[in-house]
């Protein structure tokens, strides 16, 4: 939750003081946060550590995408839709070793090593970004200008946290957290339409509807992604039996065919038929699980989380370079952070959907259940891509 709120907030800062000092400053609290968290005397502490630790990471998204946009701008080139894979393909990468290295750290030290990690690798960081990002950075679109509107990112983080709280154990007993919802966002748009320098500027969001639906677009899309990551392994151990390492290993074909998609498409801009087609690879992937049981082969199964990575790493990049031809330049850092927010909200949904399916344990009737509902957010995706005609212009001269 903490990289949800942080990622759009420090993405303006990022856009009014530029990357270099809100990069080092995320590297410099991740190394204070694994310091706190290897010394925590409480439970409380740990959680201030684990709060800080997601603030400070949440600079590195939107300062790569605002280098990547001055840098773009500074040579004249179009789409950098290159190092946009690249950049795809190592948050993909980093997605299936870490679970792996942080088993490996508990298993060598305890979970102590988990944090402390955390310190050589912000030393690093700070080393390589005080030595090799730029001091002065400028874009064409110059600065998005003007003072920091404080009264505005607090409005905005008090009405996503409380969505998000909600969103994770929706029930009768939380019904004060919408009516929150309802009275921070009223609150919040009123703010950003009469700010002079609004922390969002709804107007100019409002107008752009192709950034909109890209943002829906990203919500949907990792509503399924991370559905199937969360719930699929579960219905293997209950359903099928499997030992939680085997569980793992059948989650492997969908890593390596996403990241085998995004090298093998990341150099062409054009969007809407990744879009498209990674929409149609959801669809049959949930149309599949409709048949899974009990004694569906392994190869089946497999290939089942291999459409499913061929979906990620479409849309997940599609997305990306959606965002980069859409968003305001002078508010690139922001608008990258509101898409990894919207990422967020998916895995939060997904969250939402398994605990209602799976109420009663994993069982096959709960995957089923699972399945149906994802084939409908994926028909969904697929229905906003093909009416969208903007995506038409996304990576063309």
């Amino acid at each position: 939750m903490p990289r949800s709120v942080g990622q759009p907030v420090i993405g303006r800062l990022v856009d009014t003081f530029r990357p270099r000092p809100l990069y080092l400053a995320g590297a410099a609290l991740v190394g204070v946060a694994g310091l706190l968290g290897v010394l925590a005397p409480s439970l409380g502490v740990l959680i201030v550590s684990r709060v800080l630790l997601g603030i400070g990471t949440s600079a590195a998204y939107p300062a790569s995408m605002f280098l990547l946009r001055a840098e773009a701008d500074r040579t004249g080139m179009r789409s950098p839709s290159g190092i946009l894979a690249a950049l795809s393909i190592s948050n993909q990468v980093i997605a299936v070793i870490g679970p792996t290295l942080g088993g490996l750290l508990i298993g060598a030290g305890g979970w102590h090593l988990i944090f402390a990690v955390n310190v050589p690798l912000s030393a690093a960081c700070l080393v390589l970004g005080a030595r090799r990002l730029p001091r002065r950075v400028t874009t064409s679109s110059g600065a998005a200008g003007g003072g920091l509107d404080v009264i505005g990112m607090a409005l905005f983080a008090c009405t996503l946290t409380a969505f998000m709280t909600f969103l994770m154990n929706p029930s009768w007993g939380l019904w004060w957290l919408p009516v929150v919802v309802a009275i921070a966002g009223t609150c919040f748009a009123v703010r950003e339409l009469r700010a002079a320098h609004p922390f969002l500027d709804l107007r100019v969001l409002g107008g752009n509807l192709p950034l909109l639906a890209t943002y829906g677009r990203q919500w949907l899309a990792y509503t399924t992604s991370y559905a199937f990551m969360y719930g699929f392994p579960q219905w293997l151990q209950d359903g099928r039996s499997l030992t939680p390492s085997a569980a793992g290993l059948l989650l492997l074909p969908m890593s390596a065919m996403g990241v085998a998609v995004t090298a093998l498409t990341g150099r062409r801009a054009e969007v809407r038929g990744k879009l498209a087609g990674g929409a149609a690879a959801q669809i049959g992937a949930c149309a599949a699980l409709l048949t899974a049981g009990s004694g569906s082969p392994m190869w089946m199964l497999a290939l089942i989380g291999a459409f499913v990575g061929i979906a990620q790493g479409l849309t997940g990049l599609a997305n990306q370079n959606a965002l980069y031809a859409q968003a305001d330049p002078a508010r690139t850092g922001s608008s990258a952070g509101l898409l990894r927010t919207f990422g967020y909200l998916g895995a939060l949904s997904a969250s939402a959907a398994d605990a209602a399916f799976y109420r009663h344990g994993a069982t096959m009737p709960g995957l089923h259940g699972l399945s149906l509902l994802l084939l409908g957010v994926s028909v969904l995706l697929l229905l906003g891509t093909l009416v969208d005609r903007s995506l038409r212009r996304v990576g063309r001269t």
